[in-house]
């Protein structure tokens, strides 16, 4: 794993466990971004780069000097961004940073979410107003809010506007995750998996895989990357989910469109989950009933498990049958 020196703004590489407490950068990328190669280009010539500046560029070494700033501040030598901490030009090595990447930001000790196009403002934020940031619409900063047990969320000009602790209602009723999940990602363990898909719903990646990727530590899978595969990345994540639990959740989509009367088992992306984010609190907590492994544990207060499964099915009758 490579940190940046929050000092030096050197990166180093650590390897194995034996890793210094670090802080980790969540944002959003801008049309230039400080890559690994332009960064080690930078501390080899300055001089030169110096005369390369535009304000693209500005704008983005701007973030980094802004995020190891506050790390610093806050006593961390180290922090993690991944436009400068991963070698993109090493398929294998984007790879293994994809496949550890909820890894790393549950274990960093605070995360830094950069909401750049949040206007300073004096403002309570609202759950409109979170809305309307990019941040809260990509697919990767979904494992970004949840994976970290302390986030810190910046405005446009690094103000700091509250924590996901202080925000958790917020940020709840914005994304639709429960405040429990906010609070411990831990919990996610115990969510179905076709809740899961619905927290992912409505948001956009810039390449077709990477809705797909961007998954992968949310349902605690691992697999190679294949850019060129397509949508064929969201079916291989299904069948590897289906591969590792027996929670039946994950068949309990919505098709988009109702054109077609003939589909696979399979949903096409997670906006086919969309529904679970407008069901009842204990409707979609049903969809747990669903994994053999929860019953016993779950069965209380519920009359009949095997029922309320039946109820999720036959939302949309032909699309159940057809796939049982």
């Amino acid at each position: 794993m490579r940190l940046l020196n929050t000092t030096t703004k050197r990166l180093h590489v650590f390897l194995g466990d034996d890793l210094p407490a670090y802080a980790i950068l969540s944002h959003t990328w801008g049309p230039l971004e400080i890559t690994l190669q332009a960064l080690e280009a930078h501390h080899q010539n300055p001089s030169t780069s110096s005369t390369d500046v535009t304000p693209e560029t500005k704008s983005a070494f701007d973030k980094i000097h802004k995020s190891c700033g506050i790390a610093l501040q806050n006593g961390y030598n180290y922090i993690w961004i991944d436009t400068c901490c991963i070698d993109k030009t090493s398929s294998a090595e984007l790879s293994e940073a994809i496949n550890s990447m909820f890894r790393w930001y549950n274990e960093a000790a605070v995360c830094y979410a950069y909401l750049s196009d949040l206007p300073p403002a004096s403002y309570v934020l609202s759950r409109d107003t979170l809305k309307k940031c990019r941040w809260f619409s990509r697919g990767w900063t979904l494992q970004e809010l949840i994976a970290p047990r302390h986030v810190h969320f910046y405005d446009a000009s690094w103000t700091l506007r509250g924590t996901k602790e202080s925000l958790r209602h917020v940020i709840s009723d914005a994304t639709k995750i429960d405040t429990l999940i906010l609070a411990n990602p831990a919990k996610m363990y115990s969510v179905p998996v076709a809740r899961k898909m619905s927290w992912a719903a409505g948001r956009q990646t810039t390449r077709v895989e990477d809705l797909a990727y961007c998954l992968l530590g949310i349902f605690d899978i691992n697999f190679p990357l294949l850019y060129g595969e397509g949508a064929k990345a969201f079916r291989r994540l299904q069948e590897e989910i289906m591969k590792q639990t027996s929670d039946m959740s994950l068949l309990a989509w919505l098709p988009d469109t109702t054109d077609e009367p003939l589909r696979e088992i399979w949903a096409r992306s997670p906006s086919e989950f969309t529904w679970l984010r407008h069901t009842p609190a204990r409707l979609r907590m049903g969809l747990v009933h669903a994994d053999p492994a929860h019953r016993v544990e779950h069965a209380r207060g519920s009359r009949s498990v095997t029922r309320e499964i039946q109820i999720l099915l036959q939302l949309d009758t032909t699309v159940r049958l057809l796939r049982l």
